[in-house]
């Protein structure tokens, strides 16, 4: 393993304490009576407190040093000052331990009493402390410049998804998004618990992917032998505990579906689903609209909030839009009683890239999630899928052709997808024949057919109204942030590249290339300043590597680095 010059130095610390007969990373419990949050809020002068968390910053001034402490609720300042930690005439403990041997990241936990500066900062006089947890690297250190710049902040995505422990360390706003996160989820089991619906568990492991539509992840199963699925769903699971006689039941799901990754899309994700029985989906859209709000001003204090550009009202009633007035409002093509070759040559007059393998439902929604979708900022239900979209869904009481769903849209985005549930056994396995039909024709995300759901409902189900609310996606808009990786802690990232080691020769022309990015050989040649012989040997040794590629562009033969 390569150490940088820091780290060895640290690792010497680490011997020194050691030495010393101190445990760096003493078992024993220790006991603290405040956190910092507490303690600046009911802040008095003179009180006796004990604290733990991590060194952020030291300002050593010979026999004294200010330094902050930072616990999970935040920072405070502490004072050493040598005499009142060493009350003898030993001072290795400040001389040695405190000003030699501890290193910004070390956590901590100290004892002292409280006082105000005399410009007004509330603080710690540390009478002792412990080293609980040496850090053997250094954090980011954030500087701010007499301009008021930032230098050296802990800023790039990738550094941060793949290091989110060190992201929650020194960027405080990363915290506070997963904190609004559990406010969120615990307001909806609230909500849910207050009206005596049942939180339950489904199956992860599935051997059917039923309840969406959307390419499964697959594996296998040793001892029975079987192949077996991570859940797209838990739809029709929840639904087979609704005929096994619950009114309500719930569940925050983690869903995995094997599909493309980008700012709104992982292939692991949470979904909350909720069915009650007889309900219909005018009935959850009030409900959805009751739950929003509160989970809006729970989040942050009010309904209305900033989302990116725009200022998103959570407080109801919702806009109800059905779909092919939303297509014949954006686009100017009524949809309605259009089939699959005339849907397919509307979808292309409106330049989309269709293929034979699409039905009416995945048609009708291409030209929908293209032309509309981003349309609706303020949270909108829209309504009234047609049929060949909706397997699940029952058919619309008015409209034989259309089905009784809704999706929640907002800020340009689907957030919850809402069905009255089909209950209709015989319906139901004719729904899934069809999607089996457009299995069969190429469609690999058609859904599965169930039979021992369609048994469950052979034994009857209520008339039952189910959604599912994506909670990544409504994180995202609770905490204004436009990436799904920025509410996920640990989001799905490409294995990391192994560092490469690097001659002086590749290491000048890869400084060029870091800032130039794509450059003609020639100019990257003179840049480097290498001799003839040292160029060459730098170039190809890059090449080998798989660092930088060399391609012509034109007549030009240009270098840019492999990201």
């Amino acid at each position: 393993m390569q150490l940088s010059e820091q780290e060895i130095i640290r690792r010497e610390k680490l011997a020194e304490l050691r030495k010393l007969n101190i445990d760096p990373y003493p078992a024993d419990e220790f006991i603290t009576t405040h956190n910092s949050q507490d303690l600046k809020a009911n802040f008095e002068n003179g009180k006796t407190v004990t604290l733990a968390g991590r060194l952020m910053t030291r300002r050593i001034q010979g026999k004294a040093s200010f330094a902050e402490l930072q616990d999970a609720s935040g920072r405070i300042q502490v004072y050493f000052n040598r005499d009142e930690i060493c009350t003898g005439e030993d001072k290795t403990l400040y001389n040695d331990i405190y000003k030699k041997l501890l290193d910004i990241g070390d956590i901590i936990g100290l004892t002292g009493e409280t006082f105000t500066t005399q410009v007004g900062e509330k603080t710690i006089m540390v009478k002792e402390f412990k080293i609980l947890s040496k850090s053997l690297r250094p954090l980011p250190q954030p500087r701010t410049d007499a301009e008021g710049k930032t230098h050296d902040a802990f800023t790039d995505p990738e550094q941060r998804y793949r290091r989110r422990y060190v992201d929650l360390i020194v960027n405080r706003k990363v915290k506070e998004t997963f904190i609004a996160r559990t406010k969120i989820t615990n307001t909806i089991r609230e909500f849910f618990n207050a009206k005596e619906y049942l939180e339950v568990e489904t199956p992860i492991l599935q051997p059917i992917p039923g309840g969406a539509s959307a390419r499964p992840f697959m594996t296998h199963h040793n001892a029975l032998d079987i192949p077996l699925y991570l859940r797209i769903a838990n739809e029709l699971y929840l639904k087979r505990l609704i005929v096994g006689g619950f009114d309500g039941v719930y569940e925050f799901s983690k869903d995995f579906r094997n599909e493309g990754m980008d700012r709104t899309h992982n292939p692991e994700f949470t979904v909350m689903e909720l069915y009650v029985a007889y309900k219909d989906y005018n009935w959850m859209m009030n409900m959805t609209e009751e739950l929003l709000e509160k989970v809006a001003v729970s989040a942050t204090g009010k309904s209305k909030l900033t989302v990116g550009k725009n200022d998103i009202e959570f407080k109801a009633p919702y806009p109800r839009v059905p779909i092919l007035e939303a297509i014949k409002e954006h686009t100017g093509y009524d949809l309605n009683g259009k089939n699959e070759v005339e849907l397919r040559d509307i979808a292309r007059k409106l330049g989309l890239e269709v293929d034979d393998t699409m039905g009416v439902g995945k048609l009708i929604d291409e030209i929908f999630g293209e032309k509309c979708e981003h349309l609706y900022i303020q949270p909108t239900f829209i309504t009234d899928y047609p049929k060949e979209m909706s397997p699940l869904t029952k058919q619309h009481r008015d409209n034989p052709d259309l089905t009784e769903r809704f999706e929640l849209m907002i800020n340009g985005k689907e957030v919850a997808n809402c069905y009255s549930e089909l209950n209709d056994p015989i319906e139901q396995r004719a729904r899934f024949e069809d999607q089996l039909a457009l299995s069969e024709k190429g469609d690999d995300e058609a859904m599965f057919i169930d039979q021992d759901f369609l048994r469950a409902l052979e034994y009857g189900m209520p008339p039952t109204a189910g959604i599912g609310i994506g909670i990544d996606r409504l994180v995202m808009l609770m905490t204004n942030n436009s990436s799904i990786q920025e509410v996920l802690f640990f989001p799905q990232m490409k294995p990391e590249r192994k560092p490469v080691e690097l001659s002086e020769e590749e290491k000048a022309i890869f400084t060029i290339l870091k800032k130039e990015k794509n450059i003609p050989l020639e100019a990257l040649k003179t840049a480097s300043d290498l001799s003839n012989k040292k160029w060459d040997k730098g170039i190809k040794g890059l090449t080998k590597l798989k660092v930088a590629k060399v391609e012509k562009e034109g007549e030009t033969l240009v270098v840019s680095l492999i990201e």
